[in-house]
């Protein structure tokens, strides 16, 4: 299936010297090194032999390979950064000579922030989009935000996919194996596997000091508040360990991609907003795994289906984004008074406040709060992406977009 990020990898080569895609286990990142030209070497640190092969002495190995390496799994030896960065400064103006990966990125983006700033282009690799599940490798929606004229180009699209695709979709997830077998048996025994894989051996590797049983019970737990906003105090107590222990470990859920932290968008406003940080699991499948929902039809009957939809939408915008190459901020909005906005999107085009509903109709009185934060902060529209049959404009700045778009 081809990829979004597959042109975004090949424009960065011709940027930089050095590549890092970084995104969940079993996202894709492989597959997508595969379709590097024949001439480049692999190595794989999860290979013992591989992982021997560098270790041994790394800048001997750079010296041997100077050029077209892709290294997976880099996380997993952190001598490799030094070294990484004496290869590259050897021709610091030849571009395109190294690309590294990794799946649990703590411990790499501290190795890329502190070793090879200014040297390396960092792509975040998501699971399959909504669009990718399709066969489409662009991003309409997107593409209509970063345009010259956003709400004339968002008016102008029309949806290319069916309700019945996009709620499979939302249901399954995007993670390549489960979502290319069709058979549930199968995608349960991935989902047990995946978490198992992702708690006892990642992490397990990766934060030797780290708590498995607790952790593991706080996995768990995270299905529960995927879609709410975020009182570590109150994790702290149902675990029974320190908010400064729930606080470390939301970050670990976060920066190895099984979580996605949305701060509390608190800048520019008179009004009082709460503080604390929402949440999503960022893989509905996964999260529908812990949730044991089996099926479709009791998705849509399960108390958590509204929190589910809009932790989907959430994350095909940032995926979107992300493929594109292009930086944003989300953030999320609540008042002490109650008015919520699901999303703040930030970035060149602007500051523009998402609703998100699963519905095809929209009561006038649901966009108040949404109305009011574009007058306040002066943005230049609002949006709200639900289950229309077309682009509607509700008034002058608010404009329905359908998520069959993306």
């Amino acid at each position: 299936m081809k990829r979004a990020y597959e042109g975004l990898l090949k424009r960065y080569l011709t940027y930089f010297p050095c590549v890092s895609l970084v995104g969940a286990r079993q996202c894709g990142k492989t597959t997508l090194l595969s379709q590097l030209p024949p001439r480049w070497k692999h190595f794989d640190l999860e290979k013992r032999a591989d992982g021997q092969t560098i270790a041994r002495d790394p800048d001997l190995f750079f010296k041997i390979h100077p050029d077209f390496v892709a290294i997976d799994e880099a996380q997993f030896l952190p001598e490799l950064f030094p070294a990484l960065r004496v290869a590259i400064d050897a021709h610091r103006n030849k571009k395109g000579r190294f690309v590294i990966t990794g799946s649990s990125s703590p411990r790499l983006v501290q190795s890329i922030s502190e070793t090879l700033a200014g040297r390396v282009g960092l792509i975040e690799m998501a699971p399959l989009s909504l669009a990718e599940s399709q066969g489409f490798s662009d991003t309409p929606f997107v593409e209509s935000l970063l345009s010259k004229n956003p709400m004339k180009a968002l008016m102008g699209l029309a949806p290319r996919l069916s309700i019945q695709a996009v709620h499979d979709y939302w249901f399954r997830g995007g993670y390549p194996e489960p979502w290319l077998s069709r058979d549930d048996g199968f995608r349960r025994a991935w989902m047990d596997q995946y978490v198992a894989t992702y708690v006892e051996r990642d992490l397990a590797r990766l934060f030797p000091g780290l708590h498995q049983t607790r952790f593991q019970q706080f996995i768990q737990l995270l299905a529960g508040l995927s879609g709410t906003v975020i009182n570590y105090s109150d994790v702290a107590r149902a675990l029974e360990v320190s908010a400064p222990t729930v606080r470390t470990w939301f970050d670990i859920a976060h920066h190895s991609f099984l979580w996605r932290t949305l701060p509390s968008h608190d800048r520019k406003t008179i009004k009082r907003v709460v503080k604390h940080p929402k949440g999503y699991l960022r893989d509905t499948g996964l999260l529908h795994h812990f949730l044991k929902i089996p099926d479709l039809p009791s998705l849509l009957a399960h108390p958590q289906m509204g929190r589910s939809w809009e932790g989907f939408v959430v994350e095909e915008i940032r995926r979107g984004f992300s493929a594109q190459g292009h930086a944003i901020e989300t953030t999320h909005y609540r008042t002490s008074a109650g008015a919520e906005v699901d999303l703040i999107l930030e970035g060149d085009f602007g500051l523009i406040p998402i609703e998100i509903k699963h519905t095809s109709f929209i009561p006038t009185q649901k966009l108040r709060p949404l109305q009011e934060f574009v007058r306040e902060h002066h943005c230049p529209f609002g949006l709200v992406l639900h289950n229309g049959d077309r682009p509607l404009r509700l008034d002058e700045k608010t404009v329905a977009v359908p998520v069959a778009c993306f």
